[in-house]
């Protein structure tokens, strides 16, 4: 009988490490591509936060520091592409099986019918968490728009990127700067365009069934790194490059985005969320080691 047990055990043990293979605390090296310099922003080492190497259709697209408790990623890591802005469509919602339930993928998954969410909504918000949270509306951290390939725009569409914001900063405000952002990087990024989106929380939550489910962000801020730029560019955007930053109120009423340089945005969170003080979104600042300008 002892045996027995002990190879069941064996067999959690082994099951639960192909569950959680592309959950670490460590980057692979085939996700660490998503980060300037391959590395992700520092001061930011909490016991429930995890790494996930979001996956679809057989590749990784972007990288997302994801909050096991709050429910909420702190924020999602991509490349930017080029592209004409067209938003994707008829895309069902996702999750990530590798939080929490037993699965032999390591991709994300379309929402099973049924109840069957009940067997991961422990570490991970489901769609009847936004169910009546009629003050808020899916926000996507990495936007559809800032990819091109109809693949790289699916695989946004996962819980895991996404934060409840109020209608006025979703579809006004934020949705107007990602559209600022893109045309700037197509028309002057001449290399590889790093984007880094998060988010800042102050304690409130939306509720589900009496119990606390996700936190709703105060705050929502962008950085991108694009170290290989037009150095031609027109004087009023060319002290945006090659790094530059924003962040906005999620309330209904706000004043839009705050545009500033990524120190300055470095030192607004500092303030304001629970990075310590080596935190910082880019390695180097954005610059580029002298073997490489």
């Amino acid at each position: 009988m002892a045996f027995w047990v002990q190879i069941g055990s064996l067999v959690v043990i082994i099951m639960s490490a192909a569950v959680r293979g592309r959950v670490e605390k460590e980057l692979s090296p085939e996700c660490r591509e998503f980060l300037y310099r391959g590395t992700p922003p520092t001061g930011l080492e909490h016991h429930y936060l995890q790494f996930i190497c979001q996956r679809y259709n057989k590749k990784a697209r972007y990288v997302t520091l994801y909050n096991t408790e709050d429910h909420i990623p702190i924020y999602s890591a991509y490349i930017f592409k080029r592209s004409d802005g067209e938003k994707c469509v008829d895309v069902p919602w996702m999750y990530e099986p590798q939080l929490s339930t037993s699965s032999d993928t390591d991709e994300m998954q379309p929402f099973p019918r049924g109840y069957m969410h009940m067997n991961f909504e422990d570490a991970q918000a489901v769609l009847d968490d936004y169910t009546n949270a009629i003050l808020y509306e899916r926000g996507t951290l990495n936007p559809d728009e800032h990819q091109d390939e109809p693949d790289d725009k699916a695989s946004t569409y996962t819980l895991t990127n996404v934060v409840p914001m109020v209608p006025n900063l979703n579809n006004r405000v934020w949705n107007k700067q990602e559209h600022i952002i893109r045309q700037r990087l197509n028309n002057y990024c001449h290399g590889t365009a790093y984007i880094v989106t998060g988010v800042t929380t102050s304690g409130k939550m939306i509720r589900r069934e009496n119990m606390k489910r996700i936190a709703v962000p105060t705050y929502l801020w962008s950085a991108y790194c694009c170290a290989n730029y037009d150095h031609n560019t027109p004087y009023n955007e060319r002290y945006r490059f090659p790094s530059f930053a924003h962040y906005g109120l999620n309330e209904e009423e706000n004043n839009g985005v705050m545009e500033m340089s990524v120190q300055k945005l470095e030192e607004f969170l500092k303030k304001t969320t629970f990075v310590n003080q080596n935190f910082q979104i880019f390695a180097g600042d954005c610059v580029p080691p002298a073997s490489e300008v």
